[in-house]
């Protein structure tokens, strides 16, 4: 019996098809384009795509490590295309997007882990479509502060990086990654920028207990961390790592109201919640919390 079929009947959807996602996705074939929406088969994609909104997945398609619960090949690219900013660019303002998400693969092979190219896209996008807002979810960039200066300097609208899982487990997923380093990567973000919104994201059914996911919570806060999204792990292939339990969706209404409790400003939790999961939503909610506290002080 496959993975999927064993899923919980919370995770039905339904297909995407309405007129407005099919003119999109007219509009970014052939574009030559990664989108996390439709190469992690996003069951929110058309949800997020009548929003005006979607993820591009830049710096190719091959990542320098190999985490246990990710689908993306693996390898070392040692090629950088300098014309991936423009085509998303167009392909934004073509789309005619709102808000647009820009992740991408760990590029270690690179000096400057591919903030570069992350600073150029932000710049493009923001040339071409001046109303889209911009959310970067970066990489680490192996804890290099001048390359997430950089990212930070080309002024996107939210700086995401997910924690991804807590500390016990996390080596287990993560195994080129870091859970300090992730933390203090958050803490830079308001070193360099006090006034930029903040955000990670959690995937639970990895094997993680309720006080982990609490204690975590309570370091993103301690960090300096905005948003945060909650959602199910889902094990792309027997390969990966396997899902330990699935949440039931009360259970992430519980996390979220936790998440408010401690002090996020906003908190995206359930089955199929993902990282771009209404991030449109998330930043004017952080939005108003700044505005709200300047009108205060």
């Amino acid at each position: 019996m496959s993975v999927k079929s064993r899923l919980p009947e919370w995770f039905k959807v339904k297909s995407p098809g309405s007129e407005n996602f099919l003119s999109l996705k007219s509009k970014i074939s052939g574009a030559s384009l990664n989108t996390v929406c439709e190469e992690a088969a996003c069951p929110n994609i058309g949800d997020c795509w009548d929003r005006g909104t979607a993820t591009f997945m830049i710096l190719g398609d091959t990542c320098t490590r190999a985490c246990s619960y990710c689908n993306v090949k693996t390898g070392w690219p040692n090629t950088l295309d300098q014309s991936e900013p423009f085509r998303v660019a167009s392909t934004v303002k073509k789309m005619n997007l709102k808000y647009t998400v820009i992740t991408s693969v760990d590029r270690d092979d690179l000096e400057d882990y591919g903030s570069g190219i992350f600073a150029k896209t932000i710049i493009s996008v923001r040339n071409f479509s001046p109303n889209c807002k911009i959310e970067v979810l970066i990489p680490d960039f192996d804890g290099d502060f001048e390359s997430l200066k950089k990212v930070i300097d080309a002024k996107p609208q939210v700086l995401n990086h997910n924690i991804e899982t807590v500390k016990r487990v996390f080596r287990k997923v993560r195994p080129r990654g870091n859970y300090n380093k992730s933390l203090e990567l958050i803490q830079n973000v308001k070193k360099i920028n006090p006034n930029m919104p903040t955000k990670s994201g959690m995937m639970v059914g990895l094997g993680e207990t309720k006080d982990e996911i609490v204690s975590t919570m309570k370091d993103l806060i301690a960090a300096g961390c905005d948003l945060l999204t909650i959602g199910q792990y889902l094990r792309p292939s027997k390969k990966h790592h396997p899902i330990i339990r699935f949440y039931h969706p009360k259970e992430f209404e519980q996390l979220k109201d936790l998440g408010l409790k401690f002090g996020f400003k906003h908190v995206a939790s359930g089955p199929l919640v993902r990282s771009s999961y209404h991030a449109d939503e998330q930043h004017d909610a952080a939005i108003e919390h700044l505005l709200n506290q300047s009108i205060v002080n």
